[in-house]
């Protein structure tokens, strides 16, 4: 069993999502303790963000010669993730909202494993996911509470979280939730507890899918 744990949080030790992260691999561990831990930190080893000549070396045309070696390297990086990723059967993911959506940093790390032919198909009738059976845990924060009432509309961090992993095949997506985060350090520290909480549950889920 390999494990794929990524952490997304610009806010170093001082992060909730990253503790939550750590939380659920513990966890995973405990029931698998022969698991394989792929660790990527996203930010303190970040992904360059997607330009035309990276995404030439999963999406290029027929033919098409690249000879820059800085782009042959990035597009040396696109395949060592999107195999890490395919070779993973649970994918770990510290992700806090950012102005209502995921950070750049885990975006730039989407747009390289959205691979044609690798996690999804073109066909006649629409993109197929070729990722499937696969479980994903995501350890989600956020400073305000967007999970119910008026703000959930803004939600365009799970939301999106979900969409995607669904767009690549994968149907088995959990949250392990901490809302409110910045409400005070009571609210805080009772929402991360209320957290962690859930993460057994969310293991016990994930390995029995």
């Amino acid at each position: 069993m390999q494990i794929l744990h990524l952490d997304s949080s610009v806010l170093g030790d001082a992060s909730a999502s990253r503790s939550l992260s750590k939380a659920i691999v513990d966890d995973l561990l405990k029931e698998r303790p022969t698991a394989h831990v792929v660790r990527r930190d996203l930010v303190d080893d970040a992904v360059s963000h997607l330009t035309g000549a990276i995404a030439a070396g999963f999406r290029s045309p027929s033919g098409a010669a690249i000879v820059d070696a800085a782009t042959l390297a990035e597009h040396a990086l696109s395949e060592r993730l999107v195999s890490e990723f395919l070779a993973s059967d649970v994918i770990v993911i510290g992700s806090p909202m950012y102005n209502f959506s995921v950070s750049s940093q885990l975006k730039a790390w989407i747009d390289r494993v959205a691979q044609p032919g690798r996690t999804f198909r073109y066909t006649s009738d629409g993109p197929v996911g070729m990722s499937g059976g696969r479980r994903v845990i995501v350890a989600s924060t956020r400073g305000g509470m967007y999970s119910v009432g008026a703000p959930a509309q803004m939600d365009f961090q799970e939301s999106y979280l979900k969409a995607f992993f669904g767009f690549l095949g994968i149907t088995d997506v959990q949250f392990v939730r901490a809302e409110r985060l910045s409400k005070g350090s009571d609210v805080r520290e009772d929402s991360i507890r209320n957290a962690r909480a859930l993460v057994r549950n969310a293991v016990t889920q994930a390995l029995a899918a």
